[in-house]
């Protein structure tokens, strides 16, 4: 991003990035959009997020994050996928389906867009608005 200042909204965020990464973040925000429209987008601790959702941890630590999150990092573009399935999370399940990403337990790094298959994040997107729809009304 440019200067210090971070952005307030999603539509700063992608427009204070730098070519190639504005395009290819577009690209993913409209995915996103398009695939998952319940899931409002906003700034959400400096990421571009996808569906706000209150959490409480074992620990008892609470707070605010989001179910799909997009953020240009240094060296990778990333997607966070906050959603288990069973008792995986969802980001991992799909780790032989995107051989050319970084897989974390919720997050998937690549270096281009090119390097992912869009029809395998299109379905990791439905299925993370499926799930965290569903923890969000089943949350007390």
């Amino acid at each position: 991003m440019k200067g210090n200042t971070p952005a307030k909204t999603p539509k700063e965020y992608l427009s204070s990035l730098e070519e190639p990464r504005k395009s290819e973040l577009k690209v993913l925000d409209q995915l996103i959009r398009k695939t998952a429209p319940n899931l409002k987008p906003e700034m959400i601790a400096g990421f571009l997020g996808y569906g706000k959702m209150h959490y409480r941890s074992k620990s008892g630590r609470e707070g605010d994050w989001f179910t799909i999150g997009l953020a240009s990092q240094k060296n990778y573009i990333s997607l966070y996928f906050c959603v288990v399935d069973g008792k995986t999370y969802l980001a991992e399940k799909y780790k032989k389906q995107l051989p050319k990403a970084s897989i974390g337990r919720s997050c998937v790094r690549f270096k281009k867009i090119e390097h992912i298959d869009l029809a395998v994040i299109k379905e990791m997107i439905q299925k993370a608005e499926k799930i965290g729809m569903m923890s969000m009304i089943s949350s007390p």
